[in-house]
């Protein structure tokens, strides 16, 4: 045989065998694309339940979410429901990327370094009984290295915090990624959103916050060697809570133009 035909034999079976591990690779990465899917839906719902409080040992997520959680999607131009995406499927991330379901942020607008602004959010309910008891917000923002993505959840007057989490951040591990740390988080329960003008008031510290100032209801403690983290999650609250945030839908729920 040749060496022209060796070579030729050789590249021949280099080309059909990556074309067959090619063909396994794409079919293992179409057919493992929805459980993907689900493990980060499950995921998110974990978060949520934290960030409000419904863990319950020996339950799982599924079956507390069922029971528990309406899930609505809001307008956020105009704070009302709408149909016009299907909660299910919604994924605000990518829409806040498209032109057509976005709208761009000025300079003044964008607190929490987003650069667009999706028109419209999910947000979910969490019901005792038939009463409202604890509303969760997606929340997000620009930390010192990355977008921080976490849920707020706040009483049914949209006012008081019931809790804080964070579900995906690419903040520096032990100065502001403890943005993570149940201490810091626990500091958030409690704490007023808005001051008695309607004025978002929420703010954290550089340092510890004073127990006995009189915005201490409004104040959470810094995070030592991350003020560029812990100013991130204030812009976002600000921003989220804000004109350009959730406050037309906050301000209809509590005068109670809005029904479930």
């Amino acid at each position: 045989m040749s060496e022209k035909n060796t070579i030729r034999k050789m590249v021949t079976v280099t080309l059909l065998v990556c074309l067959a591990c090619s063909v396994v690779v794409s079919s293992a990465a179409v057919l493992l694309r929805p459980i993907q899917i689900a493990n980060q839906q499950l995921d998110i719902r974990r978060n949520l339940l934290a960030a409000a409080g419904l863990t319950e040992p020996g339950r799982s997520v599924e079956e507390i979410f069922a029971e528990r959680v309406i899930v609505r999607v809001v307008d956020l131009e105009t704070g009302q429901f709408t149909d016009a995406v299907d909660p299910d499927t919604f994924d605000q991330q990518r829409a806040s990327r498209d032109a057509a379901m976005s709208r761009r942020l000025s300079s003044a607008e964008d607190k929490a370094g987003l650069s667009r602004r999706e028109r419209y959010s999910v947000v979910y309910f969490v019901q005792d009984g038939d009463e409202l008891e604890t509303i969760v917000l997606p929340v997000r923002g620009f930390g010192l290295w990355s977008t921080m993505h976490g849920f707020l959840a706040l009483d049914a007057q949209g006012q008081e915090i019931r809790g804080l989490g964070f579900y995906e951040h690419g903040e520096t591990p032990g100065l502001g990624g403890e943005i993570d740390n149940p201490n810091w988080r626990a500091q958030w329960q409690g704490k007023q959103v808005f001051d008695d003008q309607g004025n978002v008031a929420i703010r954290v510290m550089k340092g510890r916050a004073d127990p006995n100032s009189p915005q201490y209801t409004h104040q959470v403690d810094g995070l030592a060697g991350a003020t560029l983290t812990a100013r991130g999650v204030e812009n976002m609250m600000q921003f989220w809570l804000g004109e350009n945030g959730y406050q037309a839908f906050l301000t209809q729920l509590r005068q109670g133009d809005i029904q479930l």
